[in-house]
């Protein structure tokens, strides 16, 4: 396991990584009182948030943003395994420090994020939603920089401005959108559903009926709710798992294309060079 934290314009950046054989508790809190945002990359890991006898779970964390309120009173408990290791980036900032924030952040934390800067309890919850393909990106790419040095911290510091921007972005947008929790636990279970069969997926009316949700409602509130249509999403985890698989030297590209459905090895390589802008077979 691997933790390491980043100070960049008055922001506290905490990232966390594990890759483990055996279940496994990581467990983490905050020194000082602090509002956040978490930011999850692969690995679907489950999280428990503990604070005095309250306890909240969270068993869908893949692509999930979540921001909060926390003080030193609060666990932060993932459970990682083989199947599900930890990527989680938080980026973080004191109340007393939201003023110092440079280009009115500081403004956009109190205006979006009321009930974070006036907390209640020694955790308050703020608005979470599952990231769009973009942010994904952003946060699949700051655990895979190439850059070293200076050079690396410039990237890191770009990315992590871009990322906030685009939670506060997201954020303003959702706040006009209509999917009752109900539909967002069924949006999941299909989310999962497709993960699950990654290589062999279900058609969407298969699906439809899976999940309790109408075919035109599915198609309508997928897209809404995670910022692409139902099977552009699997495309994208289908090649971001392919990626992996190919770095890591797990698979080759042949392997890779077969273990998340390409039955054309031609048609993996296109699909794989339009996304990431470059061949599977360029990876080093």
């Amino acid at each position: 396991m691997t933790r390491d934290i980043i100070d960049i314009n008055d922001f506290i950046i905490l990232v966390e990584e594990a890759k483990v054989n055996e279940a496994t508790l990581d467990s983490c809190s905050f020194e000082e009182s602090l509002i956040a945002v978490a930011f999850y990359g692969s690995g679907n890991v489950d999280l428990k948030v503990k604070y005095g006898n309250k306890q909240k779970d969270f068993n869908h964390t893949k692509g999930l943003a979540l921001s909060f309120f926390a003080d030193d009173k609060v666990e932060f408990i993932h459970t990682v395994s083989s199947a599900k290791p930890l990527e989680c980036l938080v980026i973080a900032t004191s109340i007393k420090a939201l003023d110092k924030l440079p280009n009115q952040e500081g403004e956009l934390f109190g205006d979006m994020l009321g009930e974070l800067v006036n907390p209640s309890d020694h955790y308050v919850e703020g608005p979470h939603f599952i990231m769009t393909p973009e942010m994904q990106a952003i946060v699949d790419g700051l655990f895979n920089i190439k850059y070293e040095g200076k050079t690396k911290m410039m990237f890191f510091r770009s990315q992590i401005t871009t990322l906030l921007s685009h939670f506060f972005g997201q954020l303003a947008s959702l706040k006009t959108e209509k999917i009752n929790p109900q539909e967002r636990s069924k949006l999941n279970w299909a989310k999962d559903i497709l993960l699950e069969n990654i290589d062999n997926p279900p058609s969407l009316s298969e699906l439809s009926k899976q999940i309790g949700l109408n075919t035109f409602k599915l198609k309508k509130d997928f897209k809404a709710y995670f910022g692409v249509p139902v099977f552009k999403y699997l495309q994208n985890e289908r090649l971001t798992l392919a990626h992996k698989l190919i770095r890591n030297q797990d698979a080759t590209v042949q392997e890779a294309a077969w273990h998340v459905g390409y039955d054309s090895l031609s048609s993996f390589s296109n699909a794989f060079a339009k996304k990431f802008g470059y061949r599977p077979s360029q990876i080093k």
